[in-house]
């Protein structure tokens, strides 16, 4: 991982640990920790994540959260064997140095890897970039899903990682049971009607036929490290939502710009692929030759989305976030326009 593009603070009140603690735990597993330093990434409402730099190296600390958690939810554990196994076939992942589910070393569970220089962009219109670098950019994206797809699981012992059977329909009932928790703890005003119904469509419409792959379930721009020099991905972070599952649920939510946040840009001149043309590039990479149900993983993206973001709004109600900068008001809107684009997408199709 990479701080390039992100902020660095002191590690916030509620998520400050025992670092006497976790230098016993590295140099026990052979993690040099001389003069360790910590600092925390600003940003992301989700696993706490840590900037560590001692005398000789730089590495990375995700942890879970602190506080009330929703079931299945910050699976650190899934994040590190899932980055370990892909390590070891040249998948740009970090390198994975250590995971403890002791949680009296730090206070929950964690995992140690190694720091990547590398370029983490946030902002869709890709700022920094030329039109070309863009591109580039762009396809490396597209041609990184497809080569995540591509690998097969049982070779790197990731055959148990998830039951890949009827993906879409569990993942449905998982973010709507999910969704129903967080409006418990959503003690503001928020509209859930056009989520609701959402959420009936895809149960009638989920339906489909099978396909397995590893699933990152967060697979964007922002979840990648770009390199300084060519523009192309040298590193896919943030796994915590990977499972097997359907391919085509990954290229559903790495679309959802298309539909909600590209609004203002002119692609054609920033050198960004339409939302067509990044298909014909996955299908090129995969040896697809159609992309069939788009409309349902298109909506079951916006609805995973506002599902997760809404979670996001009850944890900041309740004081669990991993950011600072976390406004709920921001939050239920995204959800709640996720949610009525979603709908107008599967109401259309």
């Amino acid at each position: 991982m990479s701080r390039n593009d992100q902020e660095l603070i002191a590690p916030l009140e509620k998520h400050k640990f025992n670092t006497d603690n976790l230098k016993t735990w590295m140099e026990s597993n052979d993690i040099e920790s001389k003069g360790l330093k910590v600092q925390q990434f600003q940003g992301g409402m989700s696993n706490p994540t840590f900037f560590l730099e001692s005398e000789n190296n730089k590495y990375v600390l995700r942890k879970k959260p602190p506080g009330k958690l929703l079931p299945k939810a910050h699976a650190v554990d899934r994040e590190f064997k899932v980055m370990d196994a892909l390590g070891k076939i040249d998948f740009p992942v970090p390198k994975m140095l250590g995971f403890c589910d002791n949680q009296d070393v730090i206070g929950t569970e964690f995992f140690i890897m190694d720091y990547i220089d590398g370029r983490i962009i946030t902002t869709p219109e890709i700022n920094g970039f030329s039109k070309s670098e863009r591109n580039t950019i762009c396809v490396s994206l597209a041609e990184t899903l497809a080569k995540l797809h591509k690998v097969d699981y049982r070779s790197i012992g990731l055959e148990s990682f998830g039951r890949p059977e009827g993906y879409i329909q569990r993942q449905i009932k998982l973010w709507s049971d999910q969704f129903q928790r967080s409006k418990e703890d959503i003690t503001v005003e928020a509209n859930f009607e056009e989520m609701d119904l959402l959420s009936i469509w895809l149960k009638e419409n989920s339906l489909i036929e099978d396909e397995f792959a590893i699933a990152h379930g967060d697979y964007r721009l922002g979840n990648t490290i770009i390199d300084k020099n060519n523009s192309t991905v040298i590193g896919v972070l943030d796994w915590e939502l990977s499972t097997l599952g359907h391919p085509l649920a990954d290229l559903g939510y790495y679309c959802i710009p298309y539909r909600y946040g590209f609004d203002a840009l002119n692609l054609k001149q920033l050198g960004i692929p339409s939302e067509n043309e990044f298909l014909e590039l996955y299908m090129k990479f995969s040896g697809r030759s159609s992309i069939p149900n788009w409309p349902l993983f298109l909506s079951f993206a916006l609805f995973r989305s506002a599902a997760i973001i809404f979670g996001v709004a009850a944890r900041t109600l309740l004081g669990n976030v991993s950011s600072e900068s976390s406004n709920v008001y921001e939050q239920i809107k995204r959800a709640e326009d996720m949610a009525r684009i979603g709908y107008d997408i599967c109401s259309n199709s």
